[in-house]
């Protein structure tokens, strides 16, 4: 099954994501909380550069996905919140190189501000289909 949604009957994909994802009636769903450039090694922030934050709440997402025993395959939707819209490209390029051709559902926003001075977050929604 072919759990992408590609219509000419909405705009397509303007980047790295799907217009939505089917998912099955069953299964197991992971809620990724918004995560943020937070190192986990040594508790502080990674903000030194853009592409250094991004890549840590990359990281960071990744590690909650694997963590719980899902793979990145399971992502069906993801929201990101940048305190700058002028970091989407950054983000965008970063995003490809851990999403690939999954290319979840996606939401971006703009918002005022974020925890710890962070300028990224990024959530996760993930479903496992269950194992016949």
């Amino acid at each position: 099954m072919n759990r992408r949604i590609k219509t000419d009957r909405a705009p397509g994909a303007i980047g790295p994501y799907s217009q939505a994802i089917v998912t099955p009636a069953q299964g197991e769903f992971l809620f990724v909380s918004g995560q943020i450039a937070i190192d986990p090694q040594t508790g502080e922030m990674v903000q030194d550069d853009l592409r250094a934050e991004v890549t840590q709440v990359l990281k960071n997402l990744v590690g909650v996905i694997e963590g719980a025993g899902f793979l990145m395959e399971d992502a069906v939707k993801t929201t990101i919140l940048l305190t700058d819209m002028s970091a989407f490209g950054v983000v965008n390029d970063l995003y490809s190189e851990v999403f690939g051709e999954i290319l979840p559902a996606r939401a971006t926003f703009a918002v005022k501000s974020l925890p710890k001075n962070a300028s990224v977050e990024i959530e996760a929604v993930c479903c496992r289909a269950p194992k016949l």
